[in-house]
């Protein structure tokens, strides 16, 4: 019997736009691989650069925010799995499928942590060492509490799986590691590539509305470009991203050739084209989408430990981690001038591509587990007291903030 499945979308999916969309598209891809019926449905506006959903047979619905409407979308339709992008969107909806739909499983994909990204951002700005204080702040809380309400999380990175089994004290029954979902680098693809003597120019890429990439676009303008520049005074830094706002054009300067493109039609043309990805994230969480379209396209990366996080296990890195700027230097110059070097780390990401994020190495086990989980429901909820307690009417502040919005536009 065919199952249904509703997403509940933070946004609409822009794979081309953001790592988060691309993540979206793959669980998409592997919903469809099992021939659900799936809806999305999103209270955003969609933009320019959202995915068709409609041409790969997904039924497209604009949804209210603090709305009964939602509660007859959802009986109507009787999903017997919802997901949830992210959890603020699980804080919305999430109450209205328990009471409509006690049955649907409920999964939240975090995308990342977005409490981890807060508080390393708060210890960015305070000027400290990130230590495990700064994941008290409200943004954790709300995260841990969408986590324990839900029957199962996905989450992308190992390192944050950690994170929230040791720190957060969350049970391995609510959650489940399923990284960015690729398909294998053929030998033949991988000949194919542009080799070094056919590149040139440094590049990153990373979506303006995400703060950690302003900031890292900042870090690079102010500290890292003008070494590099004085360096290597032939080479060019392009930087691509979606949204890019009118303070970031103000960044562009052709004299010094730090030079802002903007949204990147045809990322793989402009990874394929450079000879390094400069990633120097200085806050942040979760697996780095720009990282994997570097290794895709052969491109050798200088990157941070942030950047890096949950991304390599024990396999040696495509290029240099370090959080040291004259480091950091030393290692773009080194792989821009040395071939060796150069076609080391060119190597080295494509056996990262297909070892750690193989489609086929995680699609058959997610959906046993789905399944399993279906068969067992009740039980599961039964050994979740937490999630039990933060379901309960007493505490469901979300659920009665929105009755009172709703209340309140209907005499409005």
């Amino acid at each position: 019997m065919q199952q249904t499945l509703l997403i509940l979308g933070f946004v609409w999916p822009e794979p081309f736009s953001s790592a988060a969309g691309s993540r979206m598209m793959q669980l998409i891809s592997i919903f469809k691989s099992e021939n659900f019926s799936i809806t999305f449905a999103s209270a955003c506006a969609k933009s320019d650069n959202a995915s068709d959903l409609k041409a790969l047979g997904i039924e497209q619905v604009a949804i209210e925010l603090n709305a009964s409407s939602f509660d007859d979308f959802i009986v109507k339709l009787q999903p017997d799995v919802v997901l949830f992008d992210r959890f603020m969107t699980e804080e919305q909806y999430g109450w209205r499928v328990a009471e409509q739909c006690p049955n649907a499983l409920r999964i939240l994909d975090t995308e990342d942590l977005h409490g981890l990204r807060k508080g390393r951002q708060q210890a960015f700005k305070d000027e400290q060492p990130f230590d495990y204080s700064y994941l008290n702040n409200d943004t954790a809380k709300r995260e841990i509490a969408s986590i324990y309400r839900c029957d199962l999380s996905l989450i992308i990175s190992e390192a944050e799986q950690e994170i929230l089994t040791q720190f957060f004290k969350v049970d391995d029954s609510l959650l489940y590691y399923l990284p960015f979902l690729l398909e294998p680098l053929s030998e033949e693809s991988i000949s194919k590539l542009p080799q070094f003597n056919e590149r040139q120019h440094f590049v990153t890429i990373g979506n303006f509305l995400h703060p950690p990439n302003y900031q890292s676009v900042l870090y690079l303008k102010k500290s890292i470009w003008p070494l590099l520049q004085h360096q290597l005074p032939e080479a060019e830094l392009h930087i691509y991203g979606a949204y890019a706002s009118e303070k970031v054009y103000q960044l562009h300067s052709d004299k010094d050739k730090f030079l802002i493109k903007g949204y990147a039609e045809k990322v793989t043309e402009v990874m394929q084209r450079a000879k390094v990805c400069l990633a120097p994230l200085q806050f942040g969480a979760g697996l780095k989408g720009k990282l994997i379209d570097a290794m895709n396209n052969g491109t050798p990366c200088v990157m941070s430990s942030i950047a890096a996080e949950g991304m390599f296990g024990t396999s040696e890195a495509n290029g240099f981690i370090t959080d040291n700027l004259s480091d950091l230097v030393d290692s773009a110059i080194a792989l821009y001038t040395n071939e060796t070097l150069w076609d080391d780390a060119h190597k080295k990401g494509f056996n990262i591509i297909n070892t750690r994020f193989q489609l086929k190495d995680f699609q058959s086990d997610f959906i046993q587990m789905l399944n399993d989980l279906q068969s067992i429901l009740n039980k599961h909820r039964q050994g979740n007291f937490i999630g039990q307690m933060l379901q309960h009417h007493s505490l469901q502040s979300t659920k009665f903030m929105s009755k009172w919005i709703e209340e309140k536009h209907r005499k409005s």
